[in-house]
């Protein structure tokens, strides 16, 4: 039977407590919380946890297992990085901390910890390739995946707290530091040309910076991707400002922001050193590293955003059988038109299929914009921001109309190339003729097949369903047709 499951990390800057729904390939997150405790502030120069930042962890774990125990938590895991890993009175805060919480700790090396990051991206991912950087408070770990395996991983004292307090608060010195400690590491080798993802939240906080910056019109962090040269020019100017002035900073918390400044020059060093291709945030590292490798293989190989789809359709949808039949439709409609399926691929038309009825509760004028909304921030993982934004306009369209537009949508379609926004614009017009045909019931579309045949698009309807071919039915057929170049055609089987 499955159960929720909760991971606390406690992390040389913060301490997280997150539940989630049951152990899965694409996990919904219940709650997520944190405390901001610092524990790593001072290691580096003292050689221990500061007595503060102890109580406040402390304190944190105690408020972690009422709530874990207000929500039934079926299982916690419970683990710990840098900070309790390099101070003299780890063990002893090791001791306090599983008191308090009422689990056992795990203290993970940073060699597992770099192993735990790069399953956490594999997990987020639709087949990364490439290295992944997970820069904490403490510490810096690196690691190369490809093909769903991870590489051998380095870690090195390099987190922003750590870096903070070795400097004495100066860059010039952290920079330095940071030289010395990279010239020691061969993935750097791995790097070059492939993508690098960027792990931690300090990193997070430079992106959210950085998506103000240029007007990104997309507030999601997982999948950013930035090409490295404009990343490059971004953090040298985070290095050489002072960060009040930056637009957005009250975006990031107090806490962090002492910290952009050491997280922007590890990170120039890296691309000044690695030559990535790009620069791609996760939002997924060490706690969904540890879900994922606790899955079978057979889990741990399946598609996580088909998952989230189907899901959302047992959810949602009006009859969840009716997905089915529309994709074979659509499918159908595509392959006798001879258009390419890999714009976008069949995986993304699969899904969109599957999250085609989500906002038919809505009020009708708002069903394409909340269904765009939903869609586009929803936590969706094994896609891209170009998948995002096909998938968010498609539904926008097949309940707001071909014509309609709003200034999110108008954004979103910036982020598409023309072929695959005349592709999201091609399918919403196939919904609409197949959702005004079946009302969104399973049983109608198989009987009532559409086709292209040469010069003309063909739709048929048997004798008994014949009173479905409607003035409003034809008059989407007809723009259907339209977009794909021909005449259409209304018959009888």
């Amino acid at each position: 039977m499955s159960h929720t499951i909760a991971i606390v990390d406690i992390g040389s800057n913060s301490v997280r407590l997150v539940v989630y729904e049951m152990l899965a390939r694409a996990p919904a997150q219940v709650f997520n919380e944190k405390e901001m405790a610092g524990l790593g502030r001072q290691v580096a120069s003292t050689g221990r946890l500061a007595d503060d930042a102890v109580a406040k962890a402390i304190n944190a774990l105690v408020r972690f297992r009422i709530l874990c125990e207000a929500m039934h938590v079926g299982e916690i895991r419970v683990i710990a990085t840098a900070a309790a890993r390099y101070a003299s009175n780890g063990p002893e805060f090791i001791a306090r901390a599983e008191e308090a919480i009422g689990q056992p700790i795990e203290l993970i090396s940073g060699g597992r910890e770099a192993i735990l990051s790069g399953l956490g991206v594999i997990s987020g991912f639709d087949n990364p390739d490439g290295v992944v950087g997970d820069l904490g408070g403490g510490s810096l770990e690196l690691i190369s995946i490809k093909d769903g395996a991870v590489g051998q991983g380095a870690s090195v004292p390099l987190g922003g707290l750590a870096l903070l307090d070795r400097s004495k608060g100066s860059l010039r010195a952290a920079e330095k530091i940071v030289k010395d400690e990279l010239d020691k590491l061969p993935q750097l080798a791995a790097m070059k040309g492939r993508d690098f993802y960027a792990v931690g939240g300090t990193w997070r906080a430079l992106a959210t910076l950085h998506q103000h910056r240029v007007g990104y019109p997309l507030n999601v962090m997982h999948g950013y991707s930035v090409p490295t040269r404009d990343v490059a020019d971004f953090v040298r100017l985070v290095e050489r400002a002072d960060i009040s002035v930056l637009d957005a900073i009250d975006a990031v918390s107090s806490a962090r922001r002492p910290l952009l400044a050491y997280g922007a020059l590890v990170l120039d060093e890296l691309i000044k050193r690695g030559k990535p291709r790009e620069i791609i945030i996760s939002a997924q590292g060490v706690r969904e590293g540890l879900l994922h490798e606790q899955l079978s293989p057979e889990e741990q190989s399946a598609d996580p955003l088909m998952q989230a789809a189907r899901d959302y359709n047992l959810l949602r949808a009006r009859d969840p059988r009716h997905a089915a039949e529309l994709i074979n439709w659509t499918r159908g409609i595509l392959e006798t038109a001879g258009l390419p399926q890999d714009e976008p691929s069949g995986r993304m038309i699969e899904t969109v299929c599957l999250l085609s009825d989500i906002g038919w509760r809505a009020h009708p004028d708002y069903r394409g914009e909340q269904s765009m909304n939903v869609i586009a921030h929803a936590y969706f993982t094994g896609l891209d921001h170009i998948g995002r934004a096909f998938l968010a306009l498609t539904i926008f369209h097949r309940y707001a109309g071909m014509k309609a537009s709003s200034p999110a949508a108008a954004g979103l379609k910036t982020l598409l190339p023309p072929p695959i926004l005349a592709r999201a614009l091609l399918i919403a017009a196939i919904f609409r003729v197949a959702y005004l045909l079946s009302a969104g019931m399973a049983g109608i579309l198989p009987r009532i097949p559409a086709a292209c045949v040469d010069n003309r698009l063909l739709l048929r309807f048997p004798a008994d369903l014949s009173a479905l071919a409607s003035e409003r039915v034809e008059g989407r057929l007809k723009q259907l047709a339209k977009l794909l170049g021909r005449d259409f055609e209304i018959g009888r089987l």
